[in-house]
C-alpha cells in the first residue's frame, strides 16, 4: 500500500496503459480519478477498481478541452480535497501520421492538442493544488519516438519531444515546491489499440527482434508509473525513464 491516502488522476484511464495504471495505483491504496473520453471504457475501469476493493471516480474528459480539464481538477478536489499524483497518459500515434511533406496539418494539430496541450492543461490546473498539499508527482507520457528517428510518424515525434521538454522545465520550475516531474518513454506496448492493428494475431505471436526482451505489456509500464508515483522515487525528477525492452540501445 505504497500510495495509501494519496489521490491520483490518470488521463486516458479507460484503456491500455492508462487502465493498467488506474488498477495498479488503486491496488496500492490510491484514490483514483479516471479521466476518459470514452464513457464505456471509463465506466468499465471504474467498475474494475470497485470490484477489487479500490476507490475511484470517473470523470468524462476531453483533455484538449480547457473547460473539461478545469472541471476534472474541480471534481477531484470536490471528491477528495487534494491531488498528489497526476499521470498525463493520453496520447498515441495514429495511422493518419506520415512524413512532414504529406501528413495533414490537421493531424499535426491533433497531436499537439491532445498529447501536448492536454498535458499542459493537466499541469496548469493541478499544480496549484499540489503546492497547497505540500508537493506531489507528475508523470507524463512520451515515447521512444522522441529519442530515435522513425519514418512515418513525424507529427507524433514532434509532440512527444515537446513532452520531454515540458517535463524538464516543470521539474526545475516546481522542485522547490516539492513537486517531482518525470516522463516515461515506452517502446512498442501491447495496448488494445496496437493489438487491433494486428488483426486476429495473438499477443504471443507478435515478434519484434528490435525489442530484446520481447514486446511490452501495459502492466509493465504501469509498474514504472507506480515507481514514479511513490516515495520510492523521492529524489527522481526531470527524468525520462525509457521502458523499451532494449530498443534504443541497438
Amino acid at each position: 500500500m505504497r500510495l495509501k491516502d494519496k489521490v491520483a488522476i490518470v488521463t486516458g484511464g479507460g484503456g491500455g496503459i492508462g487502465r493498467a495504471s488506474v488498477e495498479r495505483l488503486a491496488r496500492e491504496g490510491a484514490k483514483v480519478v479516471i479521466a476518459e473520453y470514452d464513457a464505456e471504457t471509463g465506466a468499465a475501469a471504474l467498475e474494475a477498481v470497485r470490484q477489487s476493493g479500490g476507490e475511484a471516480i470517473f470523470v468524462p474528459t476531453d483533455v484538449s478541452n480547457e473547460t473539461q480539464m478545469q472541471a476534472l481538477i474541480d471534481a477531484t478536489i470536490s471528491a477528495y480535497g487534494r491531488i498528489d499524483i497526476l499521470h498525463n497518459n493520453v496520447g498515441g500515434s495514429t495511422l493518419n501520421d506520415g512524413p512532414i511533406t504529406t501528413v495533414s496539418n490537421d493531424e499535426f494539430w491533433l497531436k499537439m492538442r491532445v498529447d501536448v496541450f492536454g498535458a499542459w492543461l493537466g499541469c496548469r490546473y493541478a499544480i496549484p493544488h499540489m503546492i497547497a498539499g505540500g508537493g506531489g508527482s507528475i508523470i507524463n507520457m512520451t515515447s521512444v519516438n522522441a529519442i530515435i528517428g522513425v519514418k512515418g510518424r513525424n507529427a507524433y515525434a514532434v509532440a512527444k519531444g515537446a513532452i520531454v521538454s515540458l517535463t524538464r522545465a516543470l521539474a526545475v520550475q516546481y522542485g522547490e515546491d516539492g513537486i517531482r516531474v518525470n516522463c516515461i518513454a515506452p517502446g512498442r506496448t501491447l495496448t488494445d489499440r496496437v493489438l487491433a492493428r494486428q488483426g486476429n494475431r495473438k499477443p504471443t505471436d507478435l515478434k519484434d527482434s528490435s525489442h530484446l526482451l520481447g514486446l511490452i505489456t501495459p502492466d509493465e509500464i504501469a509498474s514504472t508509473v507506480l515507481y514514479l508515483a511513490s516515495e520510492d522515487s523521492s529524489k527522481t525528477t526531470g527524468q525520462m525513464i525509457v521502458v523499451d525492452s532494449g530498443l534504443t540501445i541497438q
